[in-house]
């Protein structure tokens, strides 16, 4: 079992930064891979962002690229998700994700996927 707590939401202006943080617990935390996902109203839970488990490869969705970044720290147990430039349309409540099972594939995919936090809201104004 893997543990999920996700912290960092907010209102922000569009423009602005915010940095999230998703504290994991419960098994090695360096031998499984992490991803955000997030969620608007009325529409499907979308793909943000992944991290293997040494942090060396990371993906992004399409509409995140350039502006978001995932990392992860080993002796704190926590993968972050640093936004910059935020849009109206990122408002959604952004999900983390541990993923235990081997490889990659359908990392970025809910399906591949093993285990989700509750959520944490994020806001951008216009």
């Amino acid at each position: 079992q893997v543990q999920l707590v996700e912290t960092g939401g907010g209102l922000v202006q569009a423009g602005g930064s915010l940095r999230l943080s998703c504290a994991a617990s419960g098994r090695t935390f360096s031998s499984y891979a992490m991803g955000w996902f997030r969620q608007a109203p009325g529409k499907e839970r979308e793909f943000v962002a992944a991290i293997d488990w040494s942090g060396t490869r990371v993906y992004y969705g399409e509409s995140v690229k350039g502006r978001f970044t995932i990392s992860r720290d080993h002796a704190k147990h926590t993968v972050y998700l640093q936004m910059n430039s935020l849009k109206p349309e990122d408002t959604a409540v952004y999900y983390c994700a541990a993923r235990v099972r081997t490889g990659v594939v359908g990392i970025t995919t809910r399906d591949g996927m093993d285990y989700w936090g509750k959520g944490t809201l994020v806001t951008v104004s216009s």
